[in-house]
């Protein structure tokens, strides 16, 4: 039986890269994409680390053109890990719409972009969706309303798409990491410099900021939610909600449980107190 081939996207650093170099590890033909292959540095420091080999290619997921190109090249494809996306802090009143707008280009448009013409690829080798998703994209988080609200609409697409695609043999799942320590982190720049844009918020936004910090302090390894990506691909029947931590699966069952929305009110009102 030939190797398997998987597609993952956003492999510059954190889990694209933990997930890029287990699913070598694991006997996978890895194609890794990124925007700019320039960066493919630390990827192939680490895969020649471990021994294996990635095949790294060019993939902006807001382009279809790139998207295309890099599809054409595939002989198959078994499976597509949807890992690219872009954090973003800020609330309503202090940004504009372009900004929101922005957000969801990348973190709801950008996974769409990708799948759908993976699809058809997909259907051939009755193969799965794998799409990285966050705790973000189930429970609301102060200051994150951009963010959290693509990731909701990420979340809802595919598990409305899920029951659709496994009548053509494809499986789809999401996977919710909480806190996660990785670049991704400082892409969404939590300094102290923008509360000098928050105006009234300001209060709030620090008390938010703090905590964050404090979350991240703890927060979970790449490598420990690339090991659970991998499980998933391998899997026989893949579940369609994984959540990465215990930490993950106490805040996101705040939400699945709650009913009246007290619970996450309650929650995190304390975050900007």
């Amino acid at each position: 039986m030939s190797t398997k081939t998987v597609l993952i996207t956003g492999t510059s650093s954190g889990i694209g890269l933990a997930t890029a170099v287990a699913a070598a590890r694991s006997g996978w033909h890895v194609v890794a994409t990124l925007r700019d292959t320039a960066r493919a540095g630390p990827l192939l420091a680490a895969a020649e680390e471990a021994g294996v080999a990635v095949d790294v290619q060019a993939l902006d997921v807001t382009d279809p053109a790139s998207i295309e190109a890099c599809l054409a090249g595939l002989d198959r494809l078994d499976a597509l890990v949807n890992n690219a996306g872009a954090g973003h802090i800020g609330t309503l009143e202090q940004e504009s719409v372009e900004d929101v707008r922005a957000v969801m280009e990348v973190n709801f448009f950008g996974v769409l972009n990708v799948t759908k013409p993976a699809l058809p690829l997909l259907r051939a080798s009755e193969g799965r969706v794998v799409t990285v998703t966050s705790v973000g994209g189930v429970v609301g988080q102060p200051f994150n309303e951009a963010y959290c609200a693509a990731k909701f609409a990420v979340e809802g697409f595919m598990e409305s798409l899920a029951p659709v695609a496994a009548t053509a043999g494809v499986r789809v799942s999401v996977v919710e990491p909480g806190a996660v320590a990785s670049e991704f982190v400082d892409n969404v720049k939590l300094d102290d410099d923008v509360l000098d844009k928050a105006g009234p918020y300001a209060p709030a936004l620090s008390a938010y900021l703090d905590r964050t910090r404090e979350a991240f302090a703890h927060a979970q390894t790449p490598r420990d939610v690339a090991a659970q990506v991998v499980a998933l691909l391998a899997a026989e029947r893949p579940a369609f909600r994984v959540l990465t931590s215990d930490a993950a699966r106490a805040f996101a069952g705040t939400k699945l449980k709650d009913l009246d929305g007290s619970a996450v009110q309650t929650l995190t009102d304390g975050w900007v107190a």
